[in-house]
């Protein structure tokens, strides 16, 4: 986690901690890993990380900006520090830091919830498409009952201007292959 200088400063109370850890930041190029508080006694570890140089710097900016608030106890710089203490520096009780496993855990939740969102609109689509079609059949009408509405959009569109037919299927607007007297009349016009 950490690969260059670890810096920290421990410090009693949180109002403390948070003005060393303002003026560490604004002194130096560094991150603020977060900070930890003791479980009794009100102290406050403040960790941050950056090259030596600046680590140095902020932990003399937050030092400095610490003890006018209240008691400094200690701080100390680690150069370059093993990787295998970065299981100390980084606890489920430091604030402010989150492991990268926990974001990619949190990631695929929220790709999952995602998921799921479009399973259930797909699903719903499939329910009103079903509907419709249950509707569709319900209202399905009978040949017979056919018959008065082809007649009645015949006389809205008119018959067949081609042969006159009644019994022709064409109506006006319609291709002439349509026509039942098609190739009689084709035959006539030779």
């Amino acid at each position: 986690m950490v690969q260059n200088a670890l810096g920290l400063i421990e410090i009693v109370g949180l109002a403390a901690a948070l003005e060393a850890a303002d003026a560490a930041l604004k002194a130096a190029n560094v991150q603020l890993i977060g900070y930890e508080m003791t479980k009794g006694g009100g102290m406050v570890v403040i960790k941050l990380t950056g090259n030596v140089g600046a680590v140095s710097a902020a932990i003399q900016a937050g030092k400095a900006a610490g003890s006018k608030v209240n008691k400094v106890f200690a701080t100390h710089i680690i150069p370059r520090p093993h990787e295998t203490l970065s299981g100390i520096v980084t606890t489920k009780d430091t604030v402010g830091f989150k492991e990268k496993k926990s974001l990619i855990v949190e990631k695929e939740k929220i790709e999952e919830i995602q998921k799921n969102k479009e399973i259930v609109a797909v699903d719903e689509l499939q329910l009103e498409v079903q509907e419709e079609i249950e509707a569709a059949e319900k209202k399905k009408i009978e040949p017979s009952e056919q018959l008065p509405i082809i007649e009645q959009s015949k006389k809205v569109s008119g018959y067949c201007n081609i042969c006159g037919d009644p019994a022709c299927p064409r109506v006006k607007g319609d291709p002439k292959i349509t026509c039942i007297h098609y190739d009689r009349n084709n035959k006539e016009a030779e």
